[in-house]
């Protein structure tokens, strides 16, 4: 394919085969890894099912033997279920009655695909409006991650404002017949990329943006010269497991791409080192919590850390101290909840010969050596109330009182307290000096959960996989698109410690360099639950024996029982909770993220009222 002629997907099937029926439109079956195609006439039926009459035999036991049909009338077509057992969904969403079915639409059939594809003068909708292009965004990814197949998402930014109908009519010319794509503003698309890799969609947006531009110039509508567009790449299941995370990954890459160029949405990623130790930040709410902190560090400001257990407290008070004027001078760390009461006046204060009993000598407290540093307090909101009122006189006056003496002693310090108690209610509760909390809290930096942060899961993921290997000197393991999905739903209570403490057992554990489903620990991949049953010795007398022992049994597909379980549920929940999608997750305890996720993904969101 020339460069002239190159389209946005991978090297592809583009156009119908010739004499593709009398239309010119046909289907592409896919089913496990094998595809066939189907020309289509202007009119007729065709039937999709088990049974030997269908015209698409299909070959999965969830499917009917009379499933669906499509039926054509002048080279119109329409999808209609037949009643079927387990449904028939049209780009991820349920077909209930008859559904119009254009160019690039995809029926799924439990793990059959089968795309419509029409002659090129009806690839107009192709381009389609943002919300109908986040579905078919969502779609693909559900079947991407169910087959282990590729997709990528282009975000593209032109440089400037151009008439949509000219970049438009240039897009068209550019799309392969399975992409799909929608304006976000004048200046900003997206790209669905289906069956593409992250090299094979690299390949192909190299200069396809420019051509979006020089064609808007060509119709009259001329961006300023100087123009240059960008164009950002993100591959699922990589980048992302669900639309919201993909889409982010791809106009993430393309803010840090070259003018000109295009960026993957690894290079979206920034991997600090401070203090020895590396902070991956993906995600654009750390980003920004980290450019916060930069810039609160060269102040002398006290600052107050909040987040949940796990989230990074201490990369943050590490990292105020660092880039700090006092970088060069130690920094001091106490966890006030790691240590008796009774002790931790004296660590933070010292004490003087006699102050207690077995006080055989003086003792410089953690505040006196950490004089002209940082100091960080980790918990603070366990303190006694003595010992905060004795922080709060070391932060205004800059003087603290050992135990036992008589004589304040002046102290140069930066303090920095973490907790992740909400100390508004402890201040309210009686439990935490208010002028202590108004001291600390006029710097506050809020490091959100990481299940509230998705691109950075995977990143960290495999930053930590990679450091894990490294340190046991075995090959760099990967995670398998199953074990990728999982960690990406996944709620993580623990925030980041939970997941490194989860890499660090893989890497210990297993064996192989793909790290599979099975291979994760119960909390990420917890087994289906096993019916109970009596014990054979209390089997009432002239039973029939279980089911489960006859022979010729079938069963369905285990996965297959998983999703119709977890659909039931959703859909249950959803109408429980009045379609309020918060109380309904709230329900099933899943966090919201991961019920909206699942929720598109079996097409409940459109049965809604």
């Amino acid at each position: 394919m020339s460069e002239a002629t190159a389209s946005w997907g991978p090297t592809r099937t583009d156009d119908a085969p010739r004499g593709a029926g009398e239309g010119g439109s046909y289907l592409l079956v896919v089913q496990g890894s094998s595809s066939s195609v189907l020309r289509l006439p202007r009119s007729g039926v065709v039937l999709l099912g088990r049974g030997p009459g269908a015209d698409v035999r299909l070959r999965n036991t969830s499917a009917s033997r009379e499933h669906a049909k499509i039926v054509l009338l002048d080279g119109r077509a329409q999808l209609v279920d037949l009643g079927s057992r387990n449904g028939t969904l049209l780009n991820g969403v349920p077909v209930d009655g008859a559904r119009p079915l254009g160019s690039g639409d995809v029926v799924s059939i439990g793990d059959t695909v089968v795309v419509m594809r029409c002659p090129r003068p009806a690839r107009s909708r192709q381009i389609l409006e943002l919300a109908e292009l986040r579905r078919r965004i969502e779609a693909e990814i559900d079947r991407a991650l169910r087959h282990d197949r590729p997709a990528a998402v282009v975000a593209v930014q032109l440089g400037a404002a151009a008439a949509r109908e000219a970049v438009a009519g240039a897009l068209e010319r550019e799309l392969a017949v399975t992409d799909f794509a929608g304006f976000e503003a004048d200046d900003r698309l997206l790209v669905l990329l289906p069956e593409a890799d992250a090299a094979a969609a690299g390949h192909v947006v190299r200069h396809a943006p420019q051509r979006l531009l020089d064609a808007a110039r060509a119709a009259g509508a001329a961006p300023p010269a100087h123009a240059a567009p960008r164009a950002g790449v993100a591959t699922a299941p990589a980048d992302g497991c669900d639309a919201d995370t993909l889409v982010a990954s791809a106009r993430a890459a393309a803010e840090v791409a070259l003018p000109g160029q295009a960026a993957a949405a690894a290079d979206a990623v920034t991997t600090l080192e401070i203090g020895g130790q590396r902070t991956v930040l993906a995600d654009a709410a750390t980003v920004r919590v980290f450019d916060l902190i930069r810039r609160l560090a060269a102040t002398d400001l006290p600052v107050l850390v909040t987040g949940e257990t796990g989230v990074g407290k201490e990369s943050a008070a590490r990292a105020l101290h660092e880039w700090s004027p006092r970088a060069k001078r130690p920094l001091v760390t106490l966890n006030c909840a790691a240590m008796p009461e009774s002790l931790v006046e004296s660590e933070l204060f010292g004490y003087e010969r006699g102050a207690f009993s077995g006080a055989a000598g003086p003792k410089p407290g953690l505040l006196e050596h950490g004089s002209g540093g940082t100091v960080f307090l980790d918990e603070i909101g366990d303190l006694s109330a003595s010992a905060q009122a004795k922080i709060l006189r070391a932060i205004e006056a800059k003087k603290i009182l050992r135990l036992g003496d008589v004589r304040e002693r002046e102290v140069d310090i930066r303090l920095v307290a973490a907790t992740h108690k909400d100390l508004q209610g402890e201040v309210k509760a009686g439990r935490f000096r208010q002028d202590l909390y108004y001291r600390l809290g006029a710097a506050t930096v809020i490091l959100p959960p990481l299940r509230e942060r998705p691109r950075e899961i995977l990143a960290l993921s495999r930053a930590f996989l990679a450091d894990a290997c490294a340190r046991a000197g075995r090959e760099e393991m990967v995670l398998s698109t199953e074990a990728t999905e999982l960690f990406a739903t996944h709620a993580w209570p623990g925030n980041v410690r939970e997941l490194k403490n989860v890499i660090e057992y893989i890497a210990a554990t297993v064996s192989a360099r793909i790290v599979e489903r099975g291979h994760l620990p119960a909390p990420l991949a917890p087994a289906p639950p096993r019916a109970e049953s009596a014990p054979p010795s209390v089997a009432p007398a002239g039973a029939a024996a279980p089911a489960s022992r006859g022979p010729g049994r079938s069963f369905r597909p285990l996965a297959e029982e998983v999703r119709e379980l977890e659909r039931t549920r959703i859909a249950e929940a959803l109408a429980a909770a009045g379609g309020v999608q918060t109380k309904a997750a709230e329900a099933l305890h899943v966090p919201l993220r991961t019920f909206v996720l699942k929720m598109n993904r079996y097409g409940l969101a459109k049965r809604r009222r």
